[in-house]
């Protein structure tokens, strides 16, 4: 858990040609005469040169020496684990608290499993006959599972759902006291009706592993009052030394509708003090 302080053969044998030779064809013409008294009909031999016509002889296919080689089965198609739904919970746009609330699931509902994050802690939701556009994150806990277990599902990442009225948060920085990072920002003005606060996504150290932290400000619930919407805002995250991964972070403005665009945080790496090096006295 953070700590928040605010991807046959078919040998088509070419039909061979075969040369083929010219030949004359005689054709047979009746040639009739006419006299007074009769009607003698004669047959005349006529010579006619044909243009050949070439003829195509079809061999026979040859015989295929049958491959040893295995032809691979089809891939099995993912069949994603079921649960149920332990007690009527709310259903979100991202895998924490910090995000819109998206629609209810009530009690004994199954769902299919699609995704979940990092931890576990978040499963990625839909329902039987829902296309993915539909899906929705809920807390682990507030599910039983019918088939399956969290570990049989992939990581998982929906992405949020858009909005164009606003601006992302301006005037974005931060510093860093040892191992705490302060965050600021100032505020970008929104309609009463609108205004949902600020969301930061922060992939941050602690204890020795890169964590992801989702950060409403204000936080969701209750809803945001926009007369505080005023002035600067700021954020206090822990993010330790000892990972492999930079630390990294960016922040939206939201509003009923969606999120706006997001601005990458410039994030203070963590500096460590080198130990002094001493002269040897000659």
């Amino acid at each position: 858990m953070g700590v928040i302080l605010v991807t046959l053969v078919a040998a088509a044998c070419a039909p061979a040609s075969t040369p083929v030779i010219e030949i004359a064809t005689v054709i047979h013409t009746v040639e009739v005469t006419h006299e007074v008294t009769s009607e003698v009909t004669r047959l005349v031999d006529v010579p006619v040169t044909s243009t050949p016509i070439p003829t195509l002889i079809q061999t026979a296919a040859p015989t295929l020496t049958p491959s040893k080689t295995r032809i691979p089965s089809a891939t099995p198609t993912w069949d994603p684990p079921k649960v149920s739904i332990i007690a009527h919970s709310a259903c979100l746009y991202g895998p924490g608290w910090a995000y819109l609330y998206k629609y209810g699931l009530a009690a004994t509902v199954w769902m299919r499993v699609i995704g979940r994050n990092s931890d576990g802690t978040w499963l990625f939701v839909k329902a039987a006959n829902d296309p993915d556009w539909n899906g929705c994150w809920i807390e682990t806990t507030k599910v039983e599972f019918l088939s399956g277990a969290v570990s049989d599902v992939p990581v998982y990442w929906m992405g949020l759902p858009g909005s164009v009225l606003y601006q992302p948060p301006v005037a974005v920085n931060a510093n860093r006291v040892g191992n705490e990072v302060t965050i600021f920002w100032e505020a970008v003005w929104m309609t009463e009706d609108d205004y949902r606060g600020y969301l930061i996504e922060a992939w941050v150290c602690q204890g020795g592993t890169q964590v992801f932290l989702p950060i409403g400000h204000p936080a969701p619930l209750p809803m945001p009052s926009v007369w505080e919407n005023i002035g600067m805002f700021s954020v206090k995250i822990i993010d330790e030394p000892g990972c492999d991964i930079p630390s990294t972070a960016r922040i939206y403005s939201v509003e009923k509708h969606g999120y706006t665009n997001y601005r990458m945080i410039p994030w203070p790496p963590y500096e460590t003090t080198a130990a002094p090096t001493t002269t040897p006295t000659p």
